[in-house]
């Protein structure tokens, strides 16, 4: 038969089912406020009572949070339209089972769902026209509190550095130099922060360092490098990037996180004149540090969804 009023289970196994705190957790706490890595920012289920006699209005409290929070995180879960009498084992198990695959999911920072949106570049720090040297910003997201830059990464939000050439250094067009910080820029393409990882969606040059296992809730007060890429062809192999991030406070706790670039042109041998017609060929054109924002939406089921407050650039420098 299917769940009704007057099935009976322990109120306190039905409880654990929707408020336990501690693994296997309940889900309040992955769906809810939570902790951490855990919480979405949805409204509680409430509990029952003790002694109470769990009614089917309360199982159906929990089925629908459960199957709001598969939506966005795109996990299937055991179907529940019947059961037969004795399965209340099965049942249980069946449903923690449920409960365990979601908590994983948020923690993770719903690495699967598709409920998010593209923001466009929210900072776009420019270096000089022309320029050798180095190009350095820092470009900053904050959030209304600590809870909504939890909720923000744990329902799969992001934010993404992408590294571009908008200018050209020589007088005539795009200089060889030009298309070869092109080639680096392309090799970063778009560098996500995510809630444990941090990923790049280009590939080839000289991979330095790449903290792919580094996220949001890693990251201290201080910079930690993300991702160092070198140019891997002769004469720019000393052209580098490098992109590294930190929060205002421990994760759980902080409202914001910076993300530092810095793009090094390090080619010695095409840092002077050569007496060409060309004169500013061994420049670089104009480059950009764009912060882009990838957003929670409501598009899977939630009733909130979550995005910077605000954002800004800290710092830009040509040197």
């Amino acid at each position: 038969m299917a769940y009704s009023a007057g099935d009976t289970i322990l109120d306190d196994e039905y409880n654990n089912f929707v408020n336990k705190s501690s693994s296997p957790y309940g889900l309040n706490h992955f769906a809810g406020t939570g902790l951490t890595v855990y919480g979405l920012g949805e409204s509680a289920v409430a509990t029952v009572s003790a002694g109470s006699t769990i009614n089917a209005s309360s199982w159906n409290a929990l089925f629908t949070g459960m199957t709001t929070v598969a939506g966005h995180t795109g996990d299937s879960l055991t179907s529940r339209s019947a059961v037969s009498a004795g399965d209340s084992i099965a049942i249980k198990a069946a449903v923690a089972a449920d409960l365990a695959t979601l908590a994983a999911s948020v923690a993770a920072g719903s690495p699967s769902t598709s409920a998010v949106t593209t923001s466009s570049a929210l900072q776009s720090p420019a270096s000089s026209s022309t320029w050798t040297g180095v190009f350095t910003t820092e470009v900053r997201a904050t959030f209304a509190n600590a809870n909504t830059m939890r909720f923000f990464f744990n329902a799969g939000g992001k934010l993404r550095l992408d590294p571009i050439r908008v200018g050209n250094g020589g007088e005539g067009g795009a200089s060889g130099k030009d298309s070869a910080w092109d080639n680096l820029n392309n090799a970063v393409g778009n560098f996500d922060i995510k809630s444990t990882t941090c990923t790049r969606s280009g590939s080839g040059e000289t991979q330095t360092t790449f903290a792919s296992t580094t996220g949001f809730y890693d990251l201290g007060t201080g910079y930690t490098t993300l991702l160092l890429l070198a140019d891997d062809t002769y004469p720019y192999t000393s052209n580098t990037i490098k992109i590294e991030a930190k929060v205002n406070a421990a994760p759980g706790s902080a409202v914001n996180l910076t993300i530092k670039t810095t793009a090094t042109d390090g080619s010695a041998e095409f840092t002077y004149n050569d007496g060409s017609a060309d004169n500013q060929a061994y420049r670089n054109g104009q480059h950009q540090h764009r912060l882009i924002s990838i957003n929670t939406t409501t598009g899977g089921g939630l009733a909130n969804a979550y995005a910077p407050s605000g954002t800004s650039t800290v710092s830009n420098s040509t040197s």
